[in-house]
C-alpha cells in the first residue's frame, strides 16, 4: 500500500505524462510508467554504484561516496527514462511529417473523384506509411461508435505533429460550417508545401555553414596537424608512439560522428 502510494505521489509531480504517453503511443498510465521505471532505474543505479565501489576501492577511496553517488544516478536515470518519451515524440512527428503532404493529397484526390469523406479516410488509412496509420486510428474511433468530428477532434488533441494537426483541423472545422472539404483541404495543403520549401532553404543555408566547419575541423586542421607534428617531431626528434597515433585516429573518429549526427539531426522530414 505504500508502495502504491509513492508511486502515485511521484507521478503527480508530471502531470502532463499522461497526455505525453498517448501521444507517444506508449501502452502505459503514467502510474505503470514510473513504476516501470523505478523499479529499472533503481537496479541499473545500483549496478553502477557497485562498479564505483571498486573504483573507490582501487583509489583508496572513502565509501562515503556512494550514497551520493546513488542517488545522483538514480535522479539522472529517471529524469532520462521520462525524456525518451519526449524522444518518441519527436520521432513519431519527424515520421508523420515526412509523410504528411502525400496523405493529405491523397485524401485530397479521393475526395475529388467523387468519395465521401467517410469512405476517402477508410482509402486513405489503407496506404502505406505512418501517417496512414494514423488515419486508420481515426477510421477506428468511428467504427466504434464516434462521430467524425469528434474522431478527428480526438486525433488533433494527441497529434503530434503540428501539420497533420493543420489538415485535421481544416477537415474538422469544414464539417462543422457544413462546407465542401475539398477547398480548405487543398487551401492548407498549398501553406505547408510553402513551410516546407522554406524549411529546405533555411537547411541549405545551415548545411553550407556546417560543411565549412566540417572541412575546417574534421578535414583540414587534423590533416596540416598531423603533417605539422610530423615535420616538428622529425627535428627535435620526438617519437612517435602508437598510442599517440591511436589517440588521434579515435579524435578524429569522434568528431566525424559528431557531424554525422548534427548532419542528421537538422535534416527537416519533407517530401514535396
Amino acid at each position: 500500500m505504500c508502495k502504491i502510494a509513492f508511486v502515485n505521489k511521484i507521478a503527480s509531480f508530471f502531470p502532463a505524462l499522461k497526455n505525453e504517453l498517448r501521444v507517444a503511443h506508449l501502452p502505459y498510465t503514467p502510474v505503470q510508467y514510473v513504476n516501470k521505471n523505478l523499479k529499472t532505474t533503481f537496479l541499473y543505479s545500483l549496478l553502477f554504484t557497485a562498479l564505483f565501489f571498486f573504483v573507490l576501492k582501487k583509489a583508496g577511496l572513502s565509501v562515503f561516496f556512494l550514497l551520493p553517488a546513488f542517488i545522483t544516478l538514480f535522479i539522472l536515470l529517471f529524469e532520462y527514462a521520462l525524456l525518451n518519451v519526449k524522444a518518441k515524440i519527436r520521432k513519431r512527428e519527424r515520421e508523420i511529417n515526412r509523410e504528411v503532404l502525400f496523405v493529405g493529397r491523397y485524401l485530397l484526390v479521393k475526395l475529388y473523384s467523387g468519395r465521401p469523406l467517410l469512405n476517402a479516410l477508410m482509402e486513405t488509412s489503407e496506404s502505406r506509411g505512418i501517417a496512414s496509420k494514423y488515419i486508420k486510428e481515426i477510421v477506428d474511433d468511428i467504427g466504434t461508435g464516434s462521430t467524425i468530428e469528434d474522431a478527428l477532434n480526438s486525433a488533433m488533441i494527441y497529434s503530434p505533429s503540428e501539420k497533420l494537426r493543420k489538415i485535421l483541423f481544416h477537415i474538422n472545422n469544414s464539417l462543422q460550417l457544413g462546407i465542401n472539404v475539398t477547398g480548405p483541404l487543398e487551401a492548407v495543403l498549398e501553406e505547408i508545401t510553402r513551410e516546407e520549401s522554406i524549411e529546405i532553404k533555411k537547411y541549405g543555408k545551415k548545411l553550407n555553414t556546417l560543411v565549412i566547419f566540417y572541412m575546417l575541423a574534421a578535414i583540414i586542421l587534423p590533416s596540416l596537424g598531423v603533417a605539422l607534428f610530423i615535420i616538428v617531431s622529425s627535428f627535435v626528434n620526438l617519437p612517435i608512439g602508437l598510442g599517440s597515433l591511436l589517440m588521434f585516429v579515435f579524435f578524429i573518429v569522434v568528431l566525424q560522428f559528431i557531424f554525422i549526427t548534427l548532419f542528421k539531426s537538422i535534416r527537416p522530414m519533407v517530401n514535396l
